[in-house]
């Protein structure tokens, strides 16, 4: 069962779109990315120790005001830069919801980058030039079809005017 289970969570061996892979969230249940099928999807690697955490005051926002025109944000943290998220996933829920409120879904803790990167961002990461995450809260856009069609990196501020400018350019398309 635990090797089914782990099966589960990865993805299919020649997978072509975020809707190919299954992943758990961060209450421990498998969530199936193809439920997001038709929406935009902002996909985040995300830190609760990092000089860049309060974006995620910006990406609520950007949650709350664009969900209704299609826009889902998925945050995914990752201890992979100078051990900025070394916590539970309980602590990590625990700290987004307390202190930034976040509603948009939150999933297990994975690991982005290096031998034991998460076949979803071996994934993302072969669909850009930039074949690296380069720190917490890099950011993929993911079209309606399930592919990649946008890339942010992780100082672009989700609350500024020209990353909302963009989102709403993608959201059209």
């Amino acid at each position: 069962m635990t090797i089914a289970l782990l099966a589960a969570m990865t993805m299919t061996p020649n997978a072509a779109t975020l809707y190919d892979f299954t992943m758990t969230d961060i209450n421990q249940k498998p969530v199936s990315l193809r439920k997001f099928e038709g929406k935009t999807v902002l996909v985040v690697n995300v830190a609760s120790k990092c000089g860049l955490t309060p974006q995620y005051e910006g990406l609520e926002k950007l949650y709350r005001d664009y969900k209704d025109q299609g826009l889902v944000v998925l945050g995914f943290p990752a201890n992979n830069f100078n051990g900025q998220e070394p916590g539970t996933d309980a602590e990590i829920l625990e700290f987004c919801t307390g202190k930034y409120d976040v509603t948009f879904p939150m999933f297990s803790k994975i690991s982005v980058k290096g031998e034991d990167i998460h076949p979803l961002y071996k994934w993302l990461t072969s669909q850009t030039e930039n074949r690296e995450i380069e720190w917490n809260f890099a950011k993929f856009v993911i079209g309606p079809k399930g592919d990649v069609i946008h890339r942010f990196g992780s100082r672009d501020n989700p609350s500024s005017d020209a990353f909302r400018a963009k989102i709403e350019e993608l959201l059209k398309r």
